[in-house]
């Protein structure tokens, strides 16, 4: 059974070595950054705005980041550098008609697919779910996959 005295230990047993460092799931990461909103870390949900950053915001979240300039409260590091809400830009996105999202799990009894995004590019077809690199245009708002703008090559909207 042990600690009769019949055993010597090992050096493995005796000397700590180095912590590893604890790996940042990649997954996880891309569903916190593309699914959720970086201020009050809610479910994304309409309207979206984005900062120059590329982080995502609940709109109402940051009008509340905003509005609340009580001394006692620390500035929220994600949302930072917003002074105003011209410092944002309102995203204008297309829904992705394979997602089914929250209507059939209200229950909590399905399997979600983080991998199946909300929104997709309206010229290519890819889902924004953090796998392609998406921007969008400051003066309307509509966001593409830099798939899509390489094929089209310019910097005009194309709606």
């Amino acid at each position: 059974m042990g600690c009769d005295g019949g055993t010597i230990p090992k050096r493995h047993e005796l000397v700590k070595g180095p912590r590893k460092v604890e790996k940042v799931d990649k997954v996880a990461e891309l569903v916190a950054r593309w699914f959720y909103c970086a201020l009050s870390q809610e479910k994304l949900r309409r309207p979206i705005v984005a900062c120059e950053l590329g982080r995502l915001y609940n709109k109402d979240a940051i009008i509340e980041y905003l509005l609340d300039k009580s001394p006692d409260k620390t500035p929220m590091e994600s949302a930072s550098h917003i002074k105003s809400i011209k410092n944002v830009t309102e995203l204008r996105l297309v829904d992705n008609p394979a997602w089914s999202g929250d209507k059939e799990s209200i229950k909590g009894d399905k399997y979600d697919d983080l991998q199946c995004a909300h929104f997709i590019c309206p010229v290519v077809g890819l889902e924004m779910n953090g796998r392609h690199r998406f921007c969008f245009l400051r003066n309307c708002g509509c966001v593409f996959s830099e798939r899509a703008l390489k094929e089209i090559k310019s910097e005009v909207c194309h709606k």
